[in-house]
Formats: structure tokens, C-alpha cells, sequence
């Protein structure tokens, strides 16, 4: 009986087997054929090419994973500092300037880039090397260790450029030392003085500085001292820069401590050429232009008030659009100084003429009441201009006629009373006193002579100012 099963067995054994070789080639051909068709897809949709996209990526995986388990970066706590409970650690610092976007009057402040590298030890990150080479890496790796947690002080903004990757690079050397190098652009501010305005230096500086170790965790220093801070060729349109210098201090914090602080020390000195073209030129056109109005007829009340309005109108114009490209200061600039006393010069010629035109008209309306002007019955209306300064029909101003002379009008000069003094030698000449009231009256009564004087006293006046103005702030 167990004889027959065995035999059955066998059987069936014998007969299944040919159909499992069947199914098993079958299923090798579906491979082969599914590897030809996916390679068949790939180079057609990638032109002919084969696609390594994945081989790639898996490859920069398992050698970031070699690069951390070479540096045993799962071994250590990145968290805390090296040498965490001794002494503070030493991070040198170098910078590369390399150009200054910007510097803002209005906000006070400057847009610069700039190289920031950062020397220090972590022997955590100690690696063997036959070759002794340094190894380089991007910003994957640099989230996954320590590095220095360095910012500007007074900064409004900054930011680390990702074009086309972040600009940050890692070197570690076997003995532990570390590069780490960062491209930074950072508006800071600049408290400037602007009491000597366009004719001013100004002194900014960018400050670095640990947020979190103070001095007794991290110890800021300049890599190579006063080599450690390079600029390229930097030309600004409204600046020359003087000088760039490092420098180092400490700053103290009521409630952390005191902290190390590095300095990036720049003087700037304006260009004055660009404000001598915007501003004191056409400002000094101004004034001598409304010197014209002194060799214009006192009489020619519309030229001389135009004239006299447009360069007062003109120089707020120039004053408002200085004032409106500069910070609201409450102190007095060089600029201003110099406009508001050109603009006191060109008030005081329309001043001038105001007073030209008074004293003319008291003079000739005291002529009139003493009868020494005719007015004849017909008068050319296209000569009529008023005594007071208007145009009027009623009147026609003639040249004064002459008087005739009568014994009352002649002058009778009495005999001088005999004088112990000798008289004058050939060649003197006697000088006659006059009070301060009779010189006014005096020019009151001839009012031409303010357009005469004024022709000499403002030149004369605005040169001196010039001078002085100069010679201060220059």
C-alpha cells in the first residue's frame, strides 16, 4: 500500500514539473522585455540618453554619509562648543570687502559685501589622512556641526546669497582646523554728522560680534591683525574712500556680560564737484542776477519786481530740494548756511528796490505840493508812470522846468566874520561835516543814489561772504 503511494507520487511529480520550467521562462522573458521597453522610454524622452538622475543622487547620498561618518559627526554633540567647561575658544576672524552698494544721507546707513571666514580648532572633527588634504563641503554639513555664532551689530538687514547654491563653504583639515566662508550683504547703520554737509568726511564702521558666547565661551580676534581685512577696488559716485582699517574692543551687557567685538572701520570723503554743479552754482547765478535790477531805471516798476520775485522764487526752489534729499536734522548744515544767506542777499536787492521806489515817490510828490511840476492839459498817456511806482492817465511826468531866477531866490551869502585862523594855502580843500540824519536825508532826497551804492556794496558784500565761507569750511 505505501508501495502504490509512492509510486503516485512520482507521478505527479513527473507531470508538474515540465509546467514549472514553462512558467519560469515566461517570467524571465516579461522581465527582459518590461528592462528593454524602460530603457526604450528613457532614451526617447531624454533625447537618446540615458537618464542617471537617481544613480547620481544616490551616489552624493552614500558619499555624505562616508563624509559624516569619516568626520563621526554621530558620535559627538554639535550643540555645545568645543571645549565646552574650559577656556574660551579662539575663532579668528578675516574679511574680504567686496563692494559697498550704497550710503544713504536719508536713513543713515550703507549696503556693503563682503567674504566672512572663520579659523578655528574642533578636534571632534579630526579625521585620518595619508595625504594630509583638507576636505571641502557645502551648506548641508554645515547645519549638522558648531560654528560660530557671529552677527552685526546695528544692522537693519542682511541675508547669505543662493545664487545658484548659498554661498557658504566648509574646509575641515585632518588636525581639526576649520575654514568656514560666507557671502554676506548687510545694511548697517552709520550715524553721520552732517554740520559740514557737502563738505564732509564721514566715519562708519560694520561691527561683529558673538550673539550668544561672551568672552569667557568665545574669543573674537583678527586672523593676520590689520592684514586681515582686504577690500577690492571699490569707486563710489558721490564718496572717496580714505582709509580702511580693522580695529577690536569689548562690549559690555548688563545682563550676559562682556563679549568681543571686531570693527570695519572706513572713512568717506565727499565729492563737492556734484554739489558745486546742483547747488552753489546756480545759486550764485541767482544772486548775481538779481543784481541787475540795479542798472535797471528806478522807474521800470515790472521789470524790476519780476526780476526780483523770480530769483526769490528760484531760491526756494534750490533750498527745498536740498532739504528734501536730506535727513530732518535740528542742526544748521554748511548748506544751509550758504543758501539762506544767498537768498538773503537776493531778498535784500528786492528790499532795495522797495526802498528806491519809496524815496522817489516822497521825493517827487514833495515837488509836487511845492508847484514845481506842471500839469499841462494834454499828455501823452504812453509816458505817464506814477510817482508811487503805477501806471496812471491823470499824469504826465515832464522834465522839471527851470526856474527862473528872481533876487528872492537868489542866495545872499554874508561876509565872513573876520578869523584869527589863516586862510587855506593853494591846494586844500575844505571838508564839511555831516550828521548820520543829514546823509540819510541827503540819499532820501536823491534815492538814485541807493541803485549807485548797491551797484558797489553787494558785489563787494557776497565776494567777502564768499571768502569767509570758504576759507572755514573748505
Amino acid at each position: 500500500m505505501n508501495f502504490a503511494l509512492y509510486v503516485l507520487r512520482l507521478m505527479c511529480l513527473a507531470w508538474l514539473w515540465p509546467v514549472a520550467l514553462l512558467k519560469g521562462s515566461n517570467t524571465q522573458n516579461q522581465r527582459r522585455h518590461k528592462d528593454v521597453y524602460l530603457g526604450e522610454n528613457t532614451r526617447h524622452k531624454h533625447g537618446g540618453r540615458i537618464d542617471f538622475k537617481t544613480k547620481k543622487s544616490d551616489s552624493t547620498k552614500s558619499l555624505l554619509i562616508k563624509s559624516e561618518q569619516l568626520l563621526r559627526i554621530e558620535d559627538h554633540d554639535f550643540a555645545m562648543r568645543p571645549g565646552f567647561g574650559g577656556s574660551a575658544i579662539p575663532v579668528g576672524i578675516d574679511v574680504q570687502v567686496e563692494s559697498i552698494d550704497s550710503i544713504s544721507e536719508v536713513n543713515m546707513d550703507f549696503t556693503m559685501t563682503l567674504y566672512l571666514r572663520h579659523y578655528w580648532q574642533d578636534d571632534r572633527l579630526a579625521f585620518p589622512s595619508s595625504n594630509n588634504k583638507s576636505r571641502t563641503f557645502d551648506a548641508r554639513l554645515v547645519k549638522k556641526i558648531w560654528v560660530p555664532d557671529v552677527f552685526f551689530v546695528h544692522s537693519k538687514r542682511s541675508f547669505i546669497h543662493d545664487t545658484t547654491m548659498e554661498n557658504i563653504m566648509l574646509r575641515v583639515y585632518p588636525d581639526g582646523n576649520i575654514l568656514y566662508s560666507v557671502r554676506i550683504t548687510v545694511t548697517a547703520l552709520c550715524s553721520m554728522d552732517f554740520s559740514r554737509f557737502p563738505l564732509d568726511t564721514q566715519n562708519c564702521s560694520l561691527e561683529l560680534e558673538s550673539y550668544a558666547y561672551n568672552e569667557n565661551d568665545l574669543m573674537l580676534y583678527w586672523k593676520n591683525g590689520n592684514d586681515s581685512l582686504r577690500t577690492d577696488e571699490i569707486a563710489l559716485s558721490q564718496f572717496f574712500i580714505e582709509e580702511f582699517h580693522p580695529s577690536f574692543g569689548l562690549a559690555f551687557y548688563s545682563s550676559t556680560g562682556w563679549y568681543n567685538r571686531l570693527y570695519i572701520n572706513f572713512i568717506l570723503r565727499r565729492h563737492i564737484f556734484f554739489f558745486m554743479l546742483q547747488t552753489y552754482f546756480p545759486t550764485m547765478l541767482m544772486v548775481m542776477l538779481s543784481w541787475v535790477s540795479f542798472w535797471i531805471d528806478r522807474r521800470a516798476v515790472p521789470a524790476r519786481v519780476s526780476l526780483g520775485i523770480t530769483t526769490v522764487l528760484t531760491m526756494s526752489t534750490i533750498i527745498t530740494g536740498v532739504s528734501a534729499s536730506m535727513p530732518q536734522v535740528s542742526y544748521v548744515k554748511a548748506v544751509d548756511i550758504y543758501l539762506w544767506a544767498s537768498f538773503l542777499f537776493v531778498f535784500l536787492s528786492v528790499i532795495e528796490y522797495a526802498a528806491v521806489n519809496y524815496f522817489t515817490t516822497v521825493e517827487e510828490m514833495k515837488k509836487l505840493q511845492k508847484g514845481k511840476v506842471r500839469l499841462p492839459v494834454s499828455y501823452d498817456a504812453t509816458q505817464a508812470m506814477a510817482y508811487d511806482g503805477c501806471f496812471h492817465d491823470d499824469i504826465d511826468v515832464s522834465p522839471f522846468p527851470e526856474l527862473p531866477t528872481t533876487p528872492s531866490t537868489t542866495r545872499t551869502i554874508p561876509p565872513r566874520a573876520s578869523s584869527t585862523e589863516p586862510p587855506p594855502t593853494e591846494g586844500t580843500r575844505l571838508w564839511r561835516k555831516r550828521s548820520v540824519g543829514k546823509n540819510i536825508r541827503f540819499i532820501m532826497s536823491n534815492s538814485y543814489m541807493i541803485d549807485s551804492y548797491s551797484r558797489i556794496i553787494f558785489p563787494v558784500a557776497y565776494l567777502l561772504f564768499n571768502i569767509i565761507y570758504w576759507c572755514i569750511y573748505s
